[in-house]
């Protein structure tokens, strides 16, 4: 099913009836401030599967991260964060970075990698951001399976390509080709492991 929503001013009733297919352990494609990702319920085990099935990859190999809605969620999905590192967060945040954070145990089991971390994003996309805060916990975000073509910023070829494996297409206008910025914060030494959009100045 492809969706139509306002990029500036989400229709609440259509917002409501993405979470309801969230709940009920659907997924998603969805647009963000970078390109559309594939998305579910963080805590829909089975929706999760789903994902890592479309992209054939292995959930504890894929290094799979999740959308939260403001940094209020550090405390609830990672371990304890320094000073220096909260204010880079607050920083860059929201924006096209993903930030790689030790996880805490408090995440969902299929989505630690085996380093026991999670990359985290708030996208600066007013529809991601409506969704997930009407949702009340983080959805995944997933890049689209194949390579990035050009074809992925439509969001009405998307839907012909991927309708039959996901429940819903949004569409919220034309998205990018380049995808967020992976910055690892793990160690004392913060690395950017994959350059994307963001412009990092750690």
């Amino acid at each position: 099913m492809l969706i139509t929503v306002h990029p500036e001013d989400p229709q609440p009733r259509l917002i409501k009836q993405v979470v309801e297919c969230l709940r009920d352990g659907g997924v998603i494609v969805y647009p963000t401030d970078t390109i559309y990702g594939l998305g579910c319920d963080i805590a829909r085990q089975k929706a999760v599967e789903r994902i890592c099935a479309i992209k054939q990859v292995d959930p504890q190999k894929a290094q799979l991260s999740f959308i939260c809605s403001d940094l209020s969620h550090l405390s609830d999905y990672t371990k304890s964060i320094s000073t220096p590192l909260y204010r880079t967060l607050k920083h860059h945040l929201p924006g096209p970075f993903t930030f790689i954070l030790p996880a805490s145990k408090q995440v969902p089991k299929i989505l630690q990698s085996r380093k026991s971390t999670i990359g985290l994003r708030i996208p600066d996309n007013i529809i991601s951001m409506a969704i997930v805060t009407a949702l009340g916990n983080p959805i995944l975000s997933a890049s689209l399976p194949g390579d990035m073509v050009e074809e992925y910023t439509d969001p009405e070829i998307i839907a012909d390509r991927l309708g039959k494996q996901v429940d819903m297409v949004i569409n919220g206008g034309a998205g990018g080709m380049e995808p967020s910025t992976i910055v690892d914060c793990t160690t004392d030494e913060w690395t950017v492991t994959r350059q994307g959009l963001g412009v990092w100045e750690g």
